[in-house]
């Protein structure tokens, strides 16, 4: 079950799993999407950390709210969410809109943020980055293909179900303009940061790699057989690595070349 808060910027949504007592953990969902995309990473997720799952404005049980859509916006939400609910800083899992949102609060506020893990972010304007160089062209509210998320979105937003094509168009519009991020704006995110990635993405390996090179000591991981959907298509695979990187200190590695020591003077 979850409930509402009330933030400055939209009352949001949000559901808890796993002990309290534990270390918190922000699930940031995908765009278009709902905590339920993240049925499959709750339970061995829940069963190391405190679990937060906020649904953003304009997605599932949240309101949307007037005028456009941003990645800034959602970004301070979490924020006063992190600031009002979990009380403390917390680990950042966030895929696609989520992995993207996650980097901004970082940047934003790492005083908030302790590890992050961005699965199929960017943090360019899809149309420079995307291996479909006319997907924003033939994204329309009654495509096939996002009817399970459509079905999603219907079922329990307070908005009404025709408001669907209202926040598809709004998100059309955000994914041409945002992120607006740089390589030098990337460089200065302190908290440890994992870039994971389907070897299939809709984002090009190309820019999942200038991602992971930007962010200081990031690491990356490639899942192969896998798309924008890897949470979905390699579940096991995914909670192993997420777990691993978030519960442990890097390995020493025998022969380092991005993380070697810079010689002295």
């Amino acid at each position: 079950m979850g409930e509402y808060v009330k933030l400055p910027g939209v009352e949001t949504w949000y559901e808890t799993d796993g002990s309290e007592g534990a270390e918190p953990l922000l699930l940031l969902h995908g765009g278009m999407c709902t905590n339920e995309t993240w049925g499959a990473q709750r339970p061995d997720l829940a069963a190391a950390y405190r679990l937060f799952l906020p649904e953003r404005r304009g997605h599932g049980h949240t309101h949307d709210v007037e005028g456009p859509l941003s990645y800034h916006d959602m970004a301070d939400d979490t924020v006063d969410f992190i600031e009002t609910v979990v009380g403390g800083p917390a680990h950042l899992v966030g895929w696609s809109d989520g992995g993207i949102v996650a980097l901004l609060v970082a940047l934003a506020r790492p005083d908030l943020v302790r590890k992050i893990v961005a699965i199929g972010a960017n943090f360019r304007p899809a149309p420079e980055i995307s291996a479909g160089p006319n997907m924003l062209d033939e994204l329309t509210a009654d495509d096939p293909g996002l009817a399970p998320l459509r079905d999603m979105y219907q079922a329990v937003t307070p908005d009404g179900a025709d408001h669907w094509a209202v926040v598809v168009a709004k998100l059309k519009d955000m994914f041409a303009r945002e992120p607006d991020l740089t390589p030098e704006d990337l460089a200065r995110i302190t908290a440890p940061t994992l870039v994971l990635t389907g070897d299939d993405d809709v984002m090009t390996l190309e820019h999942t790699a200038a991602l992971y090179r930007a962010i200081p000591d990031a690491q990356l991981s490639v899942i192969p057989g896998a798309s924008h959907a890897v949470p979905l298509e390699k579940p096991a695979e995914v909670n192993r690595i997420v777990l691993d990187f978030l519960t442990n200190e890097p390995t020493p590695t025998m022969l380092p070349v991005r993380r070697a020591p810079s010689p002295a003077g």
